[in-house]
């Protein structure tokens, strides 16, 4: 996108804003080289990843940062082979200790919500568990080794500690013998050695090493001569201590070289994901929405707002063009808000096109453009002696160069700085000219020309920004299908010009211009009304549809609640009749028993009187049963190969295979399973369908040796083109319906290369990036004619 738009829309200032809430300087690197995405399906992927981060943030708060800086110069570094400091090592090990949380943190679930794109983002991270303890085990602070870090160095600092104990009382006892001699009962050092101040007049009297003298040369710091061995075993662990340092600070660099690969790719990781919640926390502090986004040039922003406005000032606008018009010309007074609109319209579609969420309501909807040109505001030049006209006409001619009918064009005064006469006849002119290349264009406009030239031709549109004349100020109201009306007499009245005054201007006007901004009058309060109305109840309307898609849901997930609750009612009942059967059996095993050793007649008669009684409830009980299962749907009578049906006994839907053999069978798939079932037990379901079979092209090709997807990483564009045509070719003859294009993440340029094959390949009906679980935007799955 062209350089002079992002300017003149001061998205630069969006940028700095967003910069605000990022961590690292390689993040806001990213933001200060971030422009609009130039395909659709980018802008969609970033503003969606922006979109979950927001929803990360309200649902569970801010994201583990802490203590995450740029490791880039640490990383660069390591890479080299070269030592690192303590300070380059503790901020690695932060970065690697994040990355570890950031991957706990995008697990932890409260419910099933997915966050598809910021899952697959954070599927790079690796944890390194052992590089981070090495190093937070070795390293205190930013100029501090820990004593644990080695063994060798704590049995150096404890050595060091006595020695520096044993000289201290060493040196106290020195003064005390000495003190007469001294110019302070204190010692010193002097270059990591014990010396005391000595009068100069009595440095014979103290023997040992000159290190030092005062200022006035009063005073000499000598080391006495008892002190100098222990000196020197203090200043020789001294420099163990410094040998050990450096030992453990190359390990340590060489644990980060062994895994730069991984600290690399988590570096880089965390700093997009820091760049992505950056936007998120700039668009919960403007309130933003996600955009719906579409390439066909349809603009609908409800209750939009410029974000460099103070929120407590800004007024909201709905502005929409695209569906019955592609030009909005826009009047009224100065200061009343038309380039602020203009302005709103364009930063928004650059923001959302860069991935940012933009403050409008929900349900709002932007335009992929692939470039947006804008004429605003006045630069004219005193060294290139161009009047304001001149330079408003040089920046039109460039535009009109290059327009096309993905253009979004802003034109602020179109044809202002020259005679009105000219000037609009010239307005008018570059509004059809480009109108009929497609363009979508909003205007700002004085003449009242350009308003007549919208009320008569199709898709052109009139605006206008609403002035109150009560209050003598505006609103900034953007009223679309009303053009601006001067309100000049009204305000003239209000402002204490005579009446007779007033009349006599109306007299000089002709009765058609009079009537025509009555009829603007008139019309602006019914327009507004049913405007309102209107888009009240389109949304009332897209508000109802969701609850009814919800509603429905719950009513299908509910009535399948119930049949599996009939279903497993059904099978307790048989399965307490079945245990009901064997403990009657055995009841009337017992019987017979009994009988054998012996009862007389009548006994036996009552026993048979009993076993009759207990069959025949058991039967009547079974029977209602069967008569349940057989209210559970009607029985199949017309049975055809890949009807789909009902089985009672399984609970579930199965599609019928075969036709009935002679013992009335019939083959069914339930599932992964086949078997064979008496067509009698099956039933119709509600949804009973015949399933249709897909047809198979006839071709002499082994379908087997088709597969599924092709993997075209590491090829480059021409190539991977040509593979993924022969691919399609192959997939279309072997009768595949839909395959996957393998073609990694990387810059882009591959996938864009292959998608913008894709528009035009004669065997693809359609196709869109994988979803989650298919690879994301790795993958490019295509749907086969």
């Amino acid at each position: 996108m062209n350089d002079k738009a992002l300017r003149v829309l001061e998205f630069n200032k969006v940028k700095e804003e967003i910069k605000r809430y990022a961590l690292t300087g390689a993040s806001k690197d990213t933001i200060d080289e971030l422009v609009p995405y130039d395909n659709i399906h980018e802008v969609k992927e970033h503003l969606q990843e922006t979109k979950e981060a927001l929803f990360l943030l309200m649902k569970k708060g801010a994201p583990p940062f802490e203590g995450l800086y740029d490791v880039r110069e640490a990383v660069t570094r390591a890479e080299k082979g070269g030592t690192l400091n303590p300070g380059q090592l503790l901020k690695i090990g932060n970065m690697v200790r994040c990355a570890r949380r950031f991957i706990d943190f995008i697990k932890r679930k409260d419910e099933e919500e997915a966050y598809n794109i910021l899952e697959d983002i954070c599927a790079g991270l690796t944890p390194i568990r052992k590089l981070e303890d090495s190093i937070f085990n070795a390293i205190i602070g930013e100029e501090e080794i820990s004593d644990k870090a080695s063994q060798t160095l704590y049995n150096i600092r404890r050595a060091l500690k006595e020695r520096n104990s044993s000289v201290r009382d060493k040196v106290n006892s020195i003064i005390r013998e000495n003190s007469k001699f001294l110019q302070d009962n204190l010692y010193t050092m002097r270059g990591d050695r014990y010396v005391i101040p000595v009068k100069s007049e009595h440095k014979g009297s103290v023997p040992g090493l000159i290190h030092d003298q005062s200022s006035t040369g009063a005073t000499l710091f000598i080391e006495p001569m008892s002190l100098v061995k222990i000196n020197n075993e203090i200043k020789e662990l001294m420099l163990k201590e410094k040998a050990e340092i450096e030992r453990i600070l190359q390990q340590l660099s060489g644990y980060v070289y062994d895994e730069i690969i991984a600290v690399k790719n988590n570096a880089n990781i965390l700093n997009e994901l820091d760049f992505i919640f950056a936007k998120a926390k700039y668009a919960s502090s403007i309130e933003g929405i996600c955009p719906a986004v579409n390439d066909n040039g349809i603009v609908d922003l409800v209750q939009a707002k410029h974000p460099l406005i103070d929120p407590k000032k800004v007024v909201s606008s709905d502005i929409y063009l695209g569906r019955e018009f592609t030009s909005l010309v826009i009047t009224g007074p100065n200061t009343g808000g038309k380039t602020v609109t203009l302005k709103t319209i364009g930063l928004l579609h650059v923001m959302a096109m860069s991935g940012i969420l933009i403050p409008a309501r929900e349900n709002s909807a932007v335009s992929f453009f692939r470039e947006i040109y804008a004429d605003i505001g006045d630069e004219q030049s005193i060294e290139q002696s161009l009047s304001t006209f001149s330079s408003h006409m040089t920046n039109i001619v460039s535009i009109m160069e290059e327009a096309d009918n993905e253009s979004l064009i802003l034109f602020d005064e179109l044809g202002a700085g020259t005679d009105p006469t000219e000037g609009a006849a010239l307005a008018v002119a570059i509004l059809e000219t480009l109108r009929h290349r497609n363009c979508k264009i909003v205007a700002t406009t004085h003449y009242s020309e350009l308003k007549g030239y919208a009320l008569r031709t199709m898709g052109v549109e009139n605006a206008s920004v609403e002035f109150d004349v009560e209050t003598l100020r505006p609103t900034y109201k953007l009223l679309i299908g009303i053009p601006g009306k001067s309100n000049a007499f009204e305000i003239s009245r209000r402002l204490g010009l005579g009446n007779d005054v007033i009349e006599k201007s109306k007299e000089l006007i002709s009765s058609e211009s009079l009537q025509f901004e009555d009829l603007i009058q008139s019309l602006q309060e019914k327009s507004m009304k049913a405007e309102r109305d209107a888009r009240e109840a389109e949304m009332l309307k897209l508000e109802a549809r969701k609850l009814r898609e919800k509603y429905d849901v719950k009513l299908e997930n509910l009535e399948k609640t119930r049949e599996n609750a009939f279903g497993e009612a059904r099978r307790e009942a048989k399965q307490i009749l079945r245990e009901a059967k064997e403990e009657a059996d055995q009841i009337l095993k017992n019987m017979r028993e009994l009988e054998r050793l012996g009862y007389d007649s009548d006994a036996r008669r009552k026993l048979e009187a009993q076993r009759s009684k207990l069959k025949d409830k058991l039967d009547k009980t079974e029977s209602v049963i069967n008569k349940a299962e057989k209210d559970n749907g009607e029985t199949i009578e017309n049975v055809k190969p890949g009807m789909e049906a009902f089985l009672p006994s399984l609970n579930q839907k199965v599609v019928i295979l075969t036709m009935p053999d002679s013992r009335g069978d019939v083959q069914v798939e339930a599932g992964i399973m086949k078997i064979n079932v008496k067509l009698k037990d099956l039933r119709k379901s509600k949804e009973t369908k015949e399933v249709k079979q897909k047809t198979r092209r006839e071709v002499n090709l082994n379908t087997k040796s088709v597969s599924s997807s092709v993997d075209l990483r590491g090829l480059d564009a021409e190539e991977a083109c040509y593979n993924a045509d022969k691919y399609l070719d192959e997939a279309y003859l072997g009768g595949l319906g839909e395959v996957s294009l393998i073609h990694g993440k990387g810059t882009g340029i591959l996938r864009k290369s292959i998608n913008d094959m894709l528009k035009n390949h004669p065997h693809v009906k359609s196709y869109r990036l994988g979803e989650y679980g298919e690879g994301g935007n790795g993958v490019t799955v295509v749907q086969l004619k």
